[in-house]
């Protein structure tokens, strides 16, 4: 459950600490307080888009904060995918700080994450029912997803084997269709493999020539003082003209006179043992400089020759990559694209057999989830058709259609993200009247409670612990209202219910009231939550019935329906 939520700088709330509990928690209070704004406050953490017009006026940045109480079992996945760290208190804390410049830093128990890991946490932890999900539930094409819910495990697993199938479907049949293309495209394509494969094959490009052909041009290019340094090496280390003697007759002279005394003391024939290694080793390099210093010349063609080379190379790094090895790498694709094209009888007969494979695979998959969807349907009707009984919709009828795309051709079947069902919720409400879609019967008042009448029963599927209805209330009233808030109670038994409302009906079923006010200190206007006890409540209930005038007689019908949900609460 959500125990604390800590806000700040989003909207009129400077700085906001709420701590909520187990059951049905209520906020009430005047409109444009700042009852939504807490509810913005909450999707923030749950991974939901933000605008960066949410932060208060006058500041950089906005934080919310949210503490969780949760089982570690219902995240473990979760944490093993994200590498976080559960507490052992089964405490999970979630912040999120947003710029005005779009940043957003997010954490996960102390772990920086990122908002798409925010909703992934926040789907499983909270649910929120809000005023466009009773729009959302006019269209038709969510109600797939919302029987889908309700199926369960099994349902899942066939809609996850489909996805996987669907996306092997689709690229097979557009690799058969670059295959097929006209056979004009056809031959224009086979020129252009052609010339560019020729184009590459021609130039007998080297894996590391490039590399290998700048280092010749810089040599080339320094010639005049790599020959010099050389010369002078030379001329130090092996001759001596300019310097009296050289260095290799100097250290000769050395081994000789110290191979005179070596006979006094055996660290003088090591030293001398010492210098003649040097001395060999000398001799080599003298060698290998004076090699160096012969076979460096300036040559005006052979640095013509590799700026041609080069040249090639890079005209063709234009076209087909950034180094050689892209380049011949794009000459081996282009090759495997000319011979699909040129053997695409061939490759056409292994695709289509691939693809009546997958069709077959595709179809009856859709099958399967055909008959989940039906045997859902079925228990979705009676649930739904009790929980809008409870809910004063008595009379009401409520059924799922389900049309599977049924053709004898199954290669003109047009497969779908969910399958080949199309499913669609109609529903009667009163007497004598046949069923229609619910964008051309329900009323307001009946969205909120068919809606409220679908959470209810998926909320127990999901085993999502905490659901929020903000206002679903709207066009409803006296005992409809009632039943309303009787089924949050109910719902709240199992789970922790945060409801914003402006009926006394909801209100006065509270396990948790708050009262959300706007307050000016300074010449600011901020909002401030206050958690409501004992006579506190009754008054609230009293002035959501009557308004600011609180009279003895709304004093005394908030206490009845207080004690009326008391004696309700302690019969479930």
């Amino acid at each position: 459950m959500l125990r604390q939520l800590e806000i700040k700088n989003i909207a009129i709330i400077d700085k906001l600490s709420i701590e909520l509990g187990h059951g049905l928690n209520v906020l009430t209070g005047e409109t444009g307080a700042g009852k939504s704004i807490i509810i913005d406050s909450i999707n923030a953490i749950t991974g939901q888009r933000l605008s960066k017009d949410l932060i208060r006026t006058g500041e950089d940045k906005a934080l919310v904060e949210a503490i969780f109480e949760v089982e570690k079992s219902h995240l473990s996945d979760l944490y093993e995918c994200y590498g976080i760290e559960p507490e052992e208190d089964g405490v999970l804390v979630i912040s999120r700080e947003f710029t005005r410049s779009g940043k957003n830093t997010c954490r996960i128990n102390g772990k920086i994450s990122t908002v798409s890991m925010l909703k992934k946490f926040g789907e499983r932890l909270i649910d929120v029912h809000g005023q466009h999900d009773n729009q959302s539930l006019l269209r038709s094409e969510s109600h797939i997803d919302l029987l889908d819910s309700f199926a369960g495990e099994k349902m899942h697993k066939l809609k996850k084997e489909y996805s996987v199938h669907l996306d092997s479907y689709k690229k097979i049949k557009k690799r058969i269709s670059d295959l097929e293309g006209n056979s004009g495209e056809r031959e224009r394509k086979i020129d252009l493999l052609k010339y560019q494969i020729d184009e590459i094959q021609s130039a007998g490009l080297k894996a590391d020539e490039e590399q290998q052909l700048e280092k010749e041009k810089e040599i080339l290019l320094n010639s005049e003082k790599i020959i010099k340094v050389f010369s002078n090496a030379y001329e130090v280390l092996g001759l001596g003209s300019k310097t009296g003697e050289a260095v290799l007759d100097r250290i000769n002279e050395v081994v000789f006179e110290l191979n005179n005394i070596k006979e006094f003391d055996k660290a003088f024939a090591e030293i001398a043992r010492r210098l003649e290694s040097i001395v060999y080793e000398l001799e080599d390099i003298v060698s290998e400089v004076r090699a160096k210093r012969d076979d460096i010349e300036f040559d005006a063609n052979a640095l013509e020759q590799i700026e041609e080379r080069l040249g090639v190379i890079y005209k063709l790094k234009k076209k087909y990559g950034n180094s050689i090895e892209e380049i011949l790498n794009f000459m081996e694709d282009a090759q495997k694209q000319l011979d699909e094209i040129t053997n695409n009888e061939e490759i056409l007969e292994k695709l289509n057999g691939d693809l009546e494979r997958e069709n077959e695979i595709l179809y009856n998959l859709a099958k399967e989830m055909n008959g989940e969807r039906k045997k859902a349907a079925k228990l979705i009707e009676d649930k739904i058709c009790h929980e809008l009984d409870v809910l004063e919709m008595k009379n009401a009828k409520f059924r799922v259609k389900i049309e599977f795309d049924e053709r004898e051709n199954k290669d003109e079947i047009s497969y779908k993200e969910n399958g080949l069902d199309k499913v669609e919720f109609l529903i009667s409400t009163n007497p004598g009247e046949p069923l229609k879609p619910l964008s051309k019967i329900a009323s307001g008042g009946e969205m909120s409670r068919i809606m409220l009448a679908i959470k209810t029963i998926l909320a127990n599927v999901d085993e999502i612990p905490t659901l929020i209805f903000d206002e679903i209330d709207i066009g409803i009233s006296g005992k409809a209202a009632q039943r309303v808030g009787e089924r949050l109670s109910y719902i709240s038994k199992n789970h922790q219910v945060i409801s914003v409302t402006h009926l006394a009906q909801i209100a006065c079923m509270a396990d948790y009231n708050y009262y959300i006010e706007k307050v000016t200190e300074k010449e600011k206007t901020k909002t401030k939550v206050t958690r409501l006890e004992g006579d506190e409540i009754k008054k609230e209930i009293a002035r959501i019935i009557g308004g600011e005038n609180i009279s003895e007689i709304t004093i005394k019908h908030a206490e009845e329906m207080l004690e009326a949900s008391r004696k309700y609460k302690g019969q479930l």
